[in-house]
């Protein structure tokens, strides 16, 4: 029987290609890191839903992906059999969790993708409510602080006709390389559930209760799949995208390196004793 991780990873792979090979193709990408396009609407936001960021996967589930992802592991693995419910499979959450954070959150400091917009010649960017960008220190992006004229005259001096004091904003990070954090985080996730449903499906007596929970993993694995979907449809220039995937699917590649170095040790005794045997 094929790994079930394995396909997933192939069928997300080829969703992942395709899919931005279509948006390059027919234009319905918007590049989020172009500081002129990114606080736009998208243009197809009007004619196609999930274009636009206000839809309700955006909104509910995929800025809460992780949320999601914890809440139902946790229900499988709660209601699973004895036999099956694992330490090591909590400590590939906790593995996967620390990696979210470490590349969205905080890294002794701003976050690894902070780190890497910056690196690749991305700059800290405040929209203003006429349009024109203005560059302003990095460290406000980092820090997420509120800009506004009153707060800080001295970043508007060279908006002369800008003249609302009560307004603020948070900048942003914009040009540079803005790797897809959420197609980093789908990805990651949907192999993550994909691995630990994989205990229950080779569980014949599961119960009620326990079904109930692997419905719900294969509910919100697909409902990540979909989301994987309109985000490369619709979002990110193609090699974030890409980035995003190849992120994704190494963070969950480097949490089975335990279980990798345990079946070599175990093919490596077999292979003595069998050796002895003869």
């Amino acid at each position: 029987m094929a790994d079930l991780r394995l396909v997933t990873f192939i069928v997300l792979a080829v969703l992942v290609a395709s899919t931005t090979y279509y948006s390059v193709l027919h234009e319905t990408y918007l590049d989020t890191s172009n500081p002129l396009l990114t606080h736009l609407p998208h243009p197809l936001s009007k004619t196609h839903y999930f274009a636009n960021k206000a839809n309700f996967l955006n909104v509910y589930f995929i800025k809460k992906a992780w949320a999601w992802t914890t809440g139902t592991f946790f229900l499988l693995w709660i209601t699973s059999p004895p036999s099956i419910q694992t330490r090591e499979r909590v400590w590939k959450w906790v593995a996967h969790t620390a990696m979210w954070l470490i590349f969205t959150a905080w890294f002794f400091g701003p976050a690894l993708l902070e780190r890497l917009v910056v690196v690749s010649g991305g700059e800290c960017i405040l929209a203003l409510p006429t349009g024109d960008p203005i560059t302003v220190p990095v460290e406000f992006c980092f820090t997420r602080t509120p800009l506004s004229l009153s707060s800080h005259p001295e970043l508007f001096a060279a908006s002369s006709g800008f003249t609302t004091s009560d307004w603020r904003a948070i900048p942003r990070l914009r040009r540079g390389h803005d790797v897809s954090g959420h197609l980093f985080l789908i990805t990651m996730a949907v192999l993550f559930l994909t691995d630990q449903l994989r205990y229950s499906l080779r569980t014949a007596n599961r119960g009620m209760i326990h079904t109930t929970a692997v419905v719900a993993n294969i509910m919100l694995i697909l409902t990540w799949i979909f989301a994987a979907f309109t985000t490369c449809l619709y979002f990110h220039s193609p090699l974030e995208k890409v980035t995003g995937f190849i992120l994704g699917a190494s963070c969950f590649a480097i949490t089975l390196l335990p279980e990798v170095e345990a079946a070599e040790k175990a093919k490596k005794a077999e292979k003595a004793k069998q050796q002895k045997q003869n």
